[in-house]
């Protein structure tokens, strides 16, 4: 079986498409602006092959007439040695659309995410993240589980230490009561949280209470979505699962979870009811 292109690579690819078919552009028409072949566009426009910064710049710039902020978010995302972040050393540790996801956030201006039953990767401390390691079928021993939590540090580090985006976490109200580790363990988490639902920085914080009711992501566990500053087509959305879930890219799969995103937003807490609860369940 010939493994997917990255998927940095398609969508790269798919925007270049869409500025091409915006100008009215064939294949044989960037071919020239290239002065290159017509199977080469059709390769870097399906994410089958990469494109040379060069190149990118060249035709963002001096033929397709992209704003500013879309060409350096496309020269970031199609830059191979994209491929050297974080997760480069924990690769063995990250299942496939888990690791697409990662990269992808590694570049977000914002980053929204719905947890039904745990709290958000950025938001676990070590202890709990290695209680939740113990139990994951994809880790299959001690040093493994070791690395899986390492690898978690080192994206928040990543994430809220360096590129600090906006980041805005929806939690349902069952993963503050669905006990992981020891009773310590979770009191030391729900500590966390309460403090960084009451800090009024990048990250927002907003619990989803059983009284909410029905909601449009009420069959979803774990719904993850990266967007960028300047460029609101491109994005990718990370549904999450044991095998590490999978990575939906397509313009109507973004604005449907973005969407249901807005909704799960409206019917939780607000960041300041969310404190209080939090700080109830952790006894302060």
């Amino acid at each position: 079986m010939v493994p997917a292109p990255p998927v940095r690579r398609r969508l790269v690819g798919r925007a270049l498409r869409q500025y091409r078919e915006q100008l009215g552009y064939n294949l044989e028409d960037a071919a020239r602006l290239l002065e290159c072949d017509r199977s080469k566009i059709s390769r870097i426009e399906t994410g089958q092959r990469g494109i040379r910064p060069k190149e990118l710049r060249e035709l963002l710039s001096d033929h397709y007439r992209v704003p500013w902020e879309q060409q350096v978010l496309l020269v970031e995302l199609a830059d191979p040695r994209g491929a050297f972040g974080w997760y480069r050393d924990y690769a063995d540790v990250l299942p496939g659309a888990q690791r697409d996801y990662v990269i992808m956030e590694a570049a977000a201006s914002k980053i929204s995410v719905y947890e039904a039953q745990r709290v958000p990767g950025l938001l676990q401390t070590p202890s709990y993240a290695r209680a939740l390691a113990e139990t994951d079928p994809f880790l299959t021993d001690d040093a493994a589980r070791d690395r899986a939590v390492e690898a978690l540090a080192a994206r928040q580090a990543a994430v809220l230490g360096e590129q600090r985006p906006e980041v805005h976490l929806v939690i349902g109200q069952a993963a503050l009561h669905q006990q992981v580790g020891s009773p310590q363990v979770m009191n030391e988490q729900l500590r966390m949280l309460a403090w960084e639902a009451a800090d009024s920085g990048t990250v927002t914080v907003q619990v989803l209470p059983f009284e909410s009711g029905a909601h449009a992501a009420a069959g979803e566990g774990t719904v993850e979505i990266v967007q960028f500053t300047g460029a609101p087509g491109q994005g990718l959305v990370h549904v999450g699962g044991v095998a590490g879930g999978t990575c939906l890219e397509g313009h109507d799969d973004l604005a449907a979870y973005a969407g249901a995103f807005d909704q799960l937003r409206a019917f939780a807490l607000s960041p300041a009811q969310s404190t209080l609860l939090l700080r109830g369940l952790a006894g302060d």
